[in-house]
Formats: C-alpha cells, sequence, structure tokens
C-alpha cells in the first residue's frame, strides 16, 4: 500500500508560504507601525502601504521557495496582481471595519486581518497563480 503524497506536499508549501508570510509581515507590520507611530498616517492608510511592502517581498519568495514554479513571470505577476488586489481590499475592508466602525487598536485588528487575508492568498495563489 502506498501512501499519496499530497499531503506532506501541501503541508510542507505551507509551511513555505508561512516563512515568506513571516517575511512579508516584517516588511508590512514594520511599515504600518512606522507610519502610525511616527504620525504619518492612520492605521487604515498605512496598513495598505505595508500590504503593498510585504506583497512585493511575498511575490519574490513565493515564487521561488513556496511553489516553485514555472510558469513565466509574465503570466504569473498579472494573475499575482489580481490576487494581491482581492487581498489589497480585504485588508482595507477589514481594517476599516475593526478600527473605524469598531474602534479596535490597530494592531490587534491587524493580526486577525492578515490570518484572514493569509488563508485567502494561500488558497488562490496554489489554485491559481503559480499553479
Amino acid at each position: 500500500m502506498t501512501t499519496f503524497p499530497y499531503p506532506r506536499r501541501l503541508a510542507r508549501q505551507f509551511a513555505a508560504f508561512f516563512g515568506v508570510g513571516l517575511a512579508a509581515a516584517v516588511a508590512h507590520y514594520g511599515l504600518l507601525v512606522m507610519l502610525v507611530e511616527g504620525g504619518f498616517a492612520s492605521p487604515v492608510p498605512a496598513t495598505l502601504a505595508g500590504y503593498i511592502a510585504g506583497g512585493l517581498v511575498s511575490y519574490a519568495l513565493n515564487r521561488t521557495h513556496t511553489y516553485r514554479s514555472s510558469r513565466p513571470h509574465r503570466e504569473a505577476t498579472w494573475r499575482f496582481a489580481l490576487v494581491a488586489l482581492v487581498g489589497f481590499l480585504l485588508t482595507w475592508l477589514f481594517m476599516h471595519a475593526f478600527v473605524e466602525w469598531l474602534g479596535a487598536p490597530y494592531i490587534p485588528a491587524q493580526l486577525v486581518t492578515t490570518g484572514i487575508v493569509m488563508l485567502w492568498s494561500f488558497v488562490a495563489h496554489k489554485a491559481w497563480t503559480f499553479a
């Protein structure tokens, strides 16, 4: 009886995705905190700037380390950008709801938002961007 290798490969991919996400989160949260605490922006615009910074890190590392994609950059970049746009809009929606409507502190709000957007991004990139 042979075992089906897919769950192991999926676990490896998700672990790599999570590691890449940590690197992207350093860029995202670093810029978010710098902009808010430095008085340069309120939390929602600051997190959107951070999302873009994290996205740049994420594309480069996910392409090479997580999905090991051979899809040409001319295809993968526009797909990545479309998935990132949805993530950007989800980030705006949840951060706006948590911070502006519910009055939540921006760091806990961003942690919850990151979890939601991370799940969306992993599935979308695996199934479409880098498939």
